[in-house]
């Protein structure tokens, strides 16, 4: 592997509450190098939108990082002054949301919006904004770019919109794009053309990309390398093939299992029983016990991560991982 755009270690991050305090992202450590696409899987509550926000610096308050480093180049941006972070953040690294109305404005064009993002971080005239803009648009798909900088964002559909945002993002060619399920409101036609355009940018500009999502499916098309999270921990790491093929961790296994085209023609979906435990009250050990058909006394203790002694970057977490995983061909769900 190349030398890393970024590295995380043990990275926790806290919400102090009046309940307690919520550890939303447990020891999380990982490096991704440049062109490199990590898929960032999980449950809703598993912590892979903190993971994000955590590195752009997006926490809401009280929210903090508690420990850990994340470095960019070397310079760890959990230390960085809030006007150093944002002349980072939207220009070196960038992130595209799950809702495309976190990035635009309802009440500005989005002319406007592109070109303040533009001279935001770079000197030029605005007609030579106005044209980048333009060109931006283009560049995702967008017809008639010319006209339709001049529209606001709800007179565009919601598949329009997440692709004004992907522009937006990918303005200033990042080295670092984190994008947040940025296709799961949209329909699976929409879907597909949002995944295209954003491989298809990320390999033009050599960017490194992290995905967010719930779907494997997804991540099993884009990803080299999958990290599966699980109440806030990383509970298997490794390169996607070997991660899909041959699943570890019994969670993993699960997410695989539940996916419908894994499953025979007729017969009912595999899944997970149980729920996401609550962060204010994980169970003792491994969090994963409570809902595993291979839990016992050993899993009072929670295991490390450990590597596969044949595939040495292949890590999983788990007293009990699986021997094989059932070789399959994902398709989009």
């Amino acid at each position: 592997m190349s030398e890393a755009v970024l590295s995380v270690r043990n990275l926790r991050t806290e919400y102090p509450t009046h309940a307690g305090t919520v550890i939303a992202v447990r020891d999380v450590s990982f490096d991704i190098a440049k062109g490199e696409v990590l898929g960032l899987v999980g449950e809703s509550g598993s912590g892979k939108t903190v993971t994000g926000f955590s590195i752009m610096g997006l926490l809401e308050t009280p929210g903090r990082i508690a420990q850990g480093e994340i470095l960019f180049h070397g310079k760890n941006l959990a230390d960085l002054p809030p006007k150093e972070m944002r002349s980072l953040r939207g220009n070196r690294i960038a992130m595209i949301f799950q809702d495309p109305m976190m990035t635009l404005n309802p009440v500005l064009r989005i002319d406007t919006q592109i070109i303040e993002t533009i001279l935001a971080h770079e000197k030029m005239s605005r007609r030579a904004a106005w044209e980048k803009a333009r060109d931006a648009l283009g560049e995702v798909g967008i017809p008639e770019p010319e006209a339709r900088l001049s529209a606001y964002p709800h007179q565009f559909s919601g598949g329009m919109r997440q692709r004004v945002a992907i522009a937006i993002a990918l303005l200033h060619k990042p080295e670092l794009l984190i994008a947040d399920e940025p296709t799961t409101a949209l329909d699976v036609t929409i879907q597909a053309q949002i995944l295209s355009i954003v491989q298809r940018l990320v390999a033009q500009y050599g960017t490194s990309l992290i995905w967010i999502t719930h779907d494997l499916s997804i991540v099993s098309q884009i990803a080299d390398r999958i990290a599966v999270m699980y109440a806030g921990r990383f509970v298997e790491l490794g390169a996607a093939g070997q991660v899909i093929a041959t699943p570890h961790h019994p969670y993993t296994s699960g997410l695989i299992g539940s996916i419908p085209s894994a499953n025979a023609r007729g017969q009912p979906l595999a899944q997970i029983r149980g729920t996401t435990p609550s962060v204010l009250n994980l169970p003792t050990g491994c969090p994963f016990r409570t809902r595993c058909d291979h839990a016992d006394e050993a899993c009072l203790q929670e295991p490390p991560m450990a590597p596969d002694p044949a595939h040495p970057s292949h890590q999983f977490r788990c007293h009990h991982p699986l021997a094989l995983g059932v070789a399959q061909e994902l398709e989009p769900s």
